[in-house]
Parts: structure tokens; sequence; C-alpha cells
């Protein structure tokens, strides 16, 4: 069995990542993508700009969370140096979930903490957690990007978190670094020396690589 096989098979129905008081029919998709005309008049590298738009896509979805994200080419990172250091990055390699600062998260499946770190420059994910899971003799890594700095209180290695317990609360752009507040979550299949810490974005000569090691999220979500 493959990790692709196991992310299937660890869910019947869609499974839920935040606060559990939010029900799915209040979760709406998002295009974030260059390709999404709404956008093109919009500098959408800017917090408050970004979250007029993401504000209108919920009124107008009656959501409360609006995701999506995997493998978007977009336009988001520009005002960031860092992701413009030798070649562009640009691909976003996770599944954002748009909602409220101080939303829970929620443990979409038992695990154990990695490693964690407030990645706190420019551009990055802010405070940061990594869960090490096992299923099926398949070892795989799950990240929480752009939480709040309380959620890295009380963590050390190796913490048992089960599945549907509450793991983190999301940040606000002051200390997520400068984005809307929103959960990155990426899955990770080889995570090498990477602790508390791996990227979220990448260009579009190395999409076939992080493709393969970071796999649709939405294996598991089935949203």
């Amino acid at each position: 069995m493959n990790l692709i096989s196991v992310l299937k098979s660890l869910s019947n129905g869609s499974v839920l990542i935040l606060d559990t008081s939010i029900k799915q029919e209040e979760y709406c998709t998002i295009d974030l993508s260059s390709e999404n005309p709404e956008l093109l008049t919009i500098a959408i590298s800017n917090p408050n700009l970004c979250q007029t738009y993401i504000d209108q896509v919920l009124e107008k979805n009656k959501a409360k969370v609006a995701f999506g994200g995997y493998l978007e080419k977009r336009n988001l990172y520009t005002s960031s140096s860092r992701f413009s250091e030798g070649k562009d990055r640009n691909i976003h390699l996770g599944m954002d979930f748009w909602c409220a600062a101080g939303t829970k998260v929620i443990t979409p499946i038992a695990g154990k903490v990695h490693s964690f770190k407030n990645n706190n420059d420019s551009g990055n994910y802010g405070p940061t957690i990594i869960l090490e899971h096992t299923a099926e003799t398949i070892s795989f890594y799950t990240l929480y990007g752009h939480l709040s700095l309380e959620s890295l209180k009380g963590l050390y290695r190796g913490k048992e978190f089960s599945k549907g317990e509450t793991l983190a609360t999301l940040g606000t752009p002051d200390i997520n670094v400068n984005y809307a507040p929103h959960l990155h979550f990426q899955i990770i299949q080889v995570i090498g020396e990477f602790k508390g810490d791996y990227p979220g974005v990448c260009n579009k000569n190395d999409l076939s690589f992080y493709k393969d090691n970071c796999p649709d999220p939405n294996l598991l979500f089935k949203l």
C-alpha cells in the first residue's frame, strides 16, 4: 500500500479540520490563482485586500470557511523576497482554509509532534506545527502553518494528539507574517532534515518532485 491509498482509506466521508461547530455546509471553495479574473485588479498580496476578497466569497456562499489552493499558481507571494530568490516560487503545495483568527484547528488524524517552530520571517508560516503519523506501516507528516503563538505552548517532541482533538488556533496577520488569517495544511511523505518548517510553495521546475512528495490533502478531507 502506498501513501495515496492510505490517505484515501483513512476516512469514509468528509473530514473537517476546523472548529466542529462549523458545519460542512458552511465550507466553500475559493480560487486565489493567478488565472482568476476577479483578482486582476486586486493586490492580493496585501492582507487587507486579500481579506476583503475572502469575505466577499464567504458572504456570497453564506459560508464561514473558504478552502482550496492545492497546486494553484498564485500572485499572493509577489510582495515577499523569500519567494523570488533564485527561481520564482509561486505554486502552492498545500491546502488553505481561510477563516477567522482564533478558530480552533482540529487534528484530522491521530499523530504525534514531530517538530514546531515560529517561522516569523517575512512571508513565512509564522507559528507552525508538524505532526508525524503512521498508518498501514506507512509513515508521513502533516504541517499546520499560520497558527497563533499560544498554539506552540506546552508542545514537545512526541506529544500525542488523538483524531478530533484541538491542536491549535489560527493566528492574526501580525503573528502569521502578514497574511489574512488561515490554516495552511500540507501532507509530506519524506521530510528529510526539516524541523518545524518545510517548503509550502515551489517553482515550476521542481513541481514534479513536490507533487509526488506532497500529495493532495483532499485525498484525506474529501471535501
